[in-house]
């Protein structure tokens, strides 16, 4: 069963975001004090443990976070999901608004191993119902929006 391994945020973009213990999600807004939210299309970000599992493979000590992913999953291959898919994930309602991203300079992971797999296999999503998320939560695909 897919679910969340972790939450995390950050007071600023472009830097590795923090584990907490759980996340008050706004509608049409994004997680409350994480420096991503607001009024546009990518209000949370999502990262499977699985592929941050490559990056500890090719010897790097990284956890979840490390990616400024807001949302780690386990259990759901995120990348394969179409725009547009909604998510149950924890007391939330998100839907899939982007695969991956262009990255306009290379992070400090790029550095280290040659290669990031935030651009490749992260994902993006607006809120559509808010609530708390915490690690634990269930993941569930409830379909396309409609």
């Amino acid at each position: 069963m897919a679910h969340v391994v972790a939450v995390c945020i950050s007071e600023k973009k472009g830097e590795r975001k923090t584990p907490v213990a759980e996340v008050t999600v706004q509608e049409n807004h994004g997680i409350v004090g994480d420096a991503h939210a607001g009024d546009w299309h990518r209000q949370i970000s999502l990262l499977a443990e699985e592929s941050i599992d490559k990056m500890r493979a090719l010897g790097l000590n990284v956890t979840a976070g490390a990616f400024a992913e807001n949302i780690t999953t386990r259990g759901i291959e995120l990348v394969t999901l179409p725009i547009g898919t909604r998510l149950q994930v924890g007391e939330t309602l998100l839907e899939v608004t982007q695969i991956g991203k262009e990255c306009h300079t290379r992070c400090a992971i790029y550095y280290q191993a040659g290669d990031c797999v935030m651009p490749k296999e992260g994902i993006f999503a607006k809120v559509i119902t808010g609530g708390k998320i915490r690690s634990g939560d269930q993941v569930q695909i409830i379909g396309p929006a409609s």
